[in-house]
């Protein structure tokens, strides 16, 4: 799959060596670089051991801890995220590089602690049952608390080292979540936060600075353009009813006691509309300068775009077989259903506001605006096929019929206008077909969206990472403790 000289060049240097007496340690004056060194490793006293999970009952726990946060959340500079992922990675001995990119990719830093859609919570976004047998008071308050960042990095650092994370960090990624595409992302961002000089975490945090930015620009510039949307046609239906007022109040026919109070009503409702015109030129000049500022931070952001973790960061097009998956955002924010609710289409959730790209080179055929698909588009790629787009919240201007457009080129924001009941990008073909059944688009499961009808439950791994091992005391034997050892095989 997606792979980079930089990926293969970490995976090396974090060790994909069997020899069982070899661990890694942090270098600390070059934190990109990891040594061999043959001692044994020891966690401190007051952390628990990643040998041995914790016993069932003994895990103090806040109330409702897998529903929501029992404290008020507290949000950490990059300093403070940079010093704790240095902090758990040299107790368990795991690559702190790895920390923050799984930290990244599964929280966005501490901004999207769920629950998730699978019931995980917290910083990195552990499921209740592995939380239960790897949590960790890292913070010593007593309690182990995966909304709490100290608890929550240091847990999965435990838990990536008792996976055999010391001595193949792949392996161990592998463990945290059964999917090769979820290594392979989490090694090229870990591959981006190890860059030369040290210099690769203030990279990264440059780029999350610029890709909030980003999101920022988008979601104003949709909210605004569907705030204007509105309004314009409120002011069409109040000008309607303020011409048909005057009409009335002109009628000569009239006697003066009865055009009195409608020209009173033609005056009051001539004063309505007045008010709404005001208010779209205001929406309008907004959101011109709100189209303005996301200009500024698309530029950025594509000159930036130079790796594909980079662009996983900045959720730039996602390219695959050719095609371009016509929603940013990734896995962990976009969906699709493998069926749509009444025929052949796919109906593509993201949050208002996602950008929207040209899935190939193509003609722009048409533009929509109606009840049904709302703000729309219609391209026909090179193959001949047609793709209509439906209920964007923005489209870019410079989207117009007979234009060219390439693969991956910006051309909208996800919305609702139209006939929707909720964000997303209503995608349909002609002639008509399910595009979730198209190779190409199915090469972006896992990668761009996720199945909506997917289990819960992730496909277990052929290869243990675990192995059950008879106690060494049968008495001692209960049926809430399962002891484990390692399994290099």
């Amino acid at each position: 799959m997606r792979t980079l000289l930089a990926v293969g060049l970490l995976v090396a240097a974090l060790g994909a060596g069997t020899a069982s007496a070899d661990t890694f340690a942090v270098v600390p004056d070059a934190p990109s670089t990891f040594a061999v060194v043959p001692d044994t490793f020891a966690v401190s006293s007051t952390l628990p051991s990643a040998e041995t999970p914790n016993q069932a009952g003994t895990l103090l726990l806040p109330p409702a801890v897998f529903d929501s946060p029992f404290l008020p959340m507290s949000e950490l500079s990059y300093e403070q995220l940079h010093s704790l992922w240095l902090r758990a990675g040299a107790a368990y001995g795991i690559p702190w590089q790895v920390l923050a990119a799984i930290n990244k990719i599964e929280s966005n830093f501490g901004r999207n602690m769920g629950p998730s859609s699978a019931g995980a919570v917290g910083w990195m976004q552990f499921m209740p049952d592995t939380w239960l047998r790897w949590g960790t008071d890292a913070s010593g308050d007593g309690i182990a608390d995966p909304w709490n960042a100290d608890d929550a990095v240091h847990s999965a650092a435990r838990y990536l080292a008792a996976a055999g994370g010391r001595a193949d960090i792949s392996r161990a990624i592998f463990a945290y979540n059964h999917a090769q595409w979820y290594v392979d992302d989490v090694l090229q961002l870990a591959a981006v936060f190890g860059g030369s000089g040290g210099g690769g975490a203030d990279a990264v945090f440059s780029l999350d600075r610029m890709a909030i930015a980003l999101e920022d620009a988008q979601q104003q510039v949709a909210a605004l353009s569907e705030q204007l949307d509105a309004a314009e046609s409120h002011e069409t239906e109040l000008t309607a009813r303020a011409d048909a007022l005057a009409r009335e109040a002109a009628n000569l026919e009239q006697l003066i006691s009865d055009r009195i109070p409608k020209e009173a009503e033609a005056f009051q409702a001539d004063q309505e509309r007045a008010a709404a015109s005001s208010e779209v030129e205001r929406l309008r000049a907004e959101l011109e300068q709100a189209q303005l500022t996301l200009e500024d931070a698309r530029t950025g952001a594509h000159s930036a775009s130079f790796t594909p973790a980079a662009a996983g960061i900045l959720r730039m097009p996602t390219r695959a077989d050719g095609y371009v998956f016509p929603v940013g955002g990734g896995a962990g924010l976009v969906s699709v259903g493998h069926h749509h609710h009444d025929y052949p289409a796919a109906d593509i959730a993201a949050p208002a506001g996602a950008p929207v790209f040209a899935l190939a080179d193509a003609a722009v055929m048409a533009l929509t605006e109606d009840g049904r698909c709302g703000t729309g588009l219609v391209l026909r790629s090179l193959d001949g096929l047609e793709w209509v787009y439906c209920h964007l919240s923005f489209r870019d201007p410079g989207v117009r019929p007979g234009a060219l457009v390439t693969a991956g080129q910006w051309v909208g924001l996800v919305g609702s206008t139209g006939h929707a009941t909720g964000p997303h990008l209503h995608l349909g073909l002609r002639p008509s077909r399910y595009p979730q059944e198209m190779p190409w688009f199915q090469e972006f499961a896992g990668l761009a969206f996720t199945w909506q009808d997917d289990s819960l439950e992730p496909t277990v791994r052929t290869t243990s990472i675990f192995s059950l091992v008879p106690s060494g005391d049968a008495d001692q034997q209960s049926e809430d403790v399962v002891e484990f050892t390692l399994d290099r095989g």
